[in-house]
């Protein structure tokens, strides 16, 4: 197995966290911080016989991580290494590493607040600031303060693209471990201008279809692109397609979210020698997953992101430029296995005019999830939790007073308390809103109408899956 980067610091990482309880790690893509970290702090002495939980923000990342790290100590899935995401668990009671995705944290939190038998609580790729990761992240602290005793509870926060000196200032003066470096260099090829927003649709596909084609000719190896979308994903494969229909050497392979698991699978294995492989994915691909092969990134720039609109109560996806840290983590994904390339699909000039960092969820996603498990909970104000950036008391507060509408919530003295409804909508491990719907089916005796929506609202295509 051969080195990486991460390994140079595991032994100051493992000091630090003897140390202290907190800790953040900041290191670059493909430093192997994911699949390394948690094995090698497995016998440290102030772990003990607990567990490790480590968070990844999506599932294929999850499930990657844990069958990759089984099969370093040469075992199978579900031995040492397990994992957790929404409908699946491959664990057993020999198991030592769990990965679980950041919705479960909060369930096994709002179950257990003390997180017995747990010794270290990793939140990997936390610059993404999901609303379950910082939802995550204040409820541990607080469970911690109050539930805890000996042996401490550690947290461990790491990325590639991180505030680390703000991280660590809310956690009281975390140490930061730095891993410097990538394996190989990755050359930069910057392109035209950003495609205007309201000619995107009619450009980017053939701006992509013709930066592949030079790549192909310029490059050897594997490519993985990113685009916004599952339509730009499936316009942009058929235009390959037909344009490399007698390059039989080419795979061509989608990457997405609500692809079976399977084709995830074709899309990050290794191929034959002599096949080249063009990986088409949305921002899944942006850390924690290692695709073999790859040494070519294409990349437009962009990104689709829900956005809360509160005057309809709704959350709309906008396509925008991704930010400064995004462009780092995507370039990253080359030079894992010699010197890569990437090129931009905009210009130098642009590259410093983009956002250094990607807002949080918490600041413009919908908070009516937040707010139904902080009433779980037993919270009113969430400023009596610990936030790297606090929800928008404006924003909470239309989220609590919808609450009220769905009949989940009923007032208490000056503050709220659930209702039995709100207990069984927390329980359920869907949006509020389609919880909702669910139980009131019920009485209905619609239970199955509903339950085939809330696949369709929730998973987009259950019959795939």
């Amino acid at each position: 197995m051969s080195p990486l980067p991460i390994e140079s610091v595991l032994a100051d990482l493992s000091s630090a966290l003897q140390q202290r309880d907190e800790v953040v790690l900041e290191a670059p893509p493909g430093a192997g911080k994911t699949t390394r970290v948690p094995p090698a702090l497995l016998d440290a002495d102030w772990l003990g016989k607990q567990k490790i939980i480590m968070l990844e923000p999506r599932r294929l990342a999850a499930r990657a991580a844990a069958e990759y790290m089984a099969s370093m100590l040469g075992e199978a899935v579900g031995r040492t290494v397990g994992y957790r995401v929404r409908l699946e668990s491959r664990i057993s009671t020999h198991t030592r590493i769990e990965v679980v995705t950041e919705g479960i944290l909060t369930r096994m939190v709002q179950d257990d607040p003390s997180l017995d038998g747990i010794g270290l609580l990793i939140f990997d790729e936390f610059h993404e600031r999901s609303l379950d990761a910082d939802l995550g992240l204040a409820l541990a602290l607080q469970g911690r303060a109050l539930f805890r005793e000996q042996p401490a509870l550690k947290i461990l926060i790491m990325s590639a693209t991180l505030e680390g000196d703000r991280l660590a200032a809310l956690l009281n003066d975390a140490p930061v471990i730095k891993s410097e470096g990538r394996l190989y260099p990755v050359a930069i090829r910057y392109g035209a201008a950003f495609i205007a927003p309201e000619r995107l649709y009619h450009e980017l596909p053939a701006r992509m279809l013709a930066t592949i084609k030079q790549a192909l000719v310029d490059e050897p190896g594997s490519m993985l692109v990113f685009l916004p979308g599952q339509a730009e994903i499936r316009r942009l494969h058929e235009l390959l397609r037909s344009a490399l229909a007698d390059q039989k050497n080419i795979i061509l392979a989608p990457l997405y979210g609500d692809l079976d698991l399977q084709q995830q699978r074709r899309a990050i294995e290794p191929v034959a020698a002599g096949r080249r492989k063009i990986v088409l994915a949305t921002d899944i691909a942006e850390s924690s997953l290692t695709i073999e092969g790859v040494r070519i990134i294409i990349d437009s720039g962009l990104h689709r992101q829900a956005v809360f609109d509160h005057g309809v109560g709704m959350s709309r996806l906008h396509t925008r430029r991704i930010s400064r840290a995004s462009s780092i983590q995507r370039m990253g994904r080359a030079g894992r296995i010699e010197a890569g390339v990437c090129y931009r699909l905009w210009s130098e000039h642009q590259q410093a005019q983009l956002i250094p960092f990607t807002p949080p969820a918490i600041e413009q996603a919908d908070l009516l999830p937040l707010a139904l498990q902080l009433q779980r909970w037993g919270v009113d104000d969430p400023n009596e939790l610990t936030w790297l950036d606090p929800p928008a008391a404006g924003h909470y507060s239309t989220a609590v007073q919808l609450l009220c509408s769905l009949g989940a919530l009923e007032s208490l003295n000056k503050g709220w308390k659930l209702t039995r409804h709100g207990e069984a909508m927390a329980r359920l491990p869907l949006h509020p809103r389609l919880a909702h719907m669910l139980l009131m089916a019920q009485p209905l005796n619609v239970t199955g109408l509903a339950c085939d929506i809330a696949a369709l609202l929730s998973e987009r295509d259950p019959l795939s899956s």
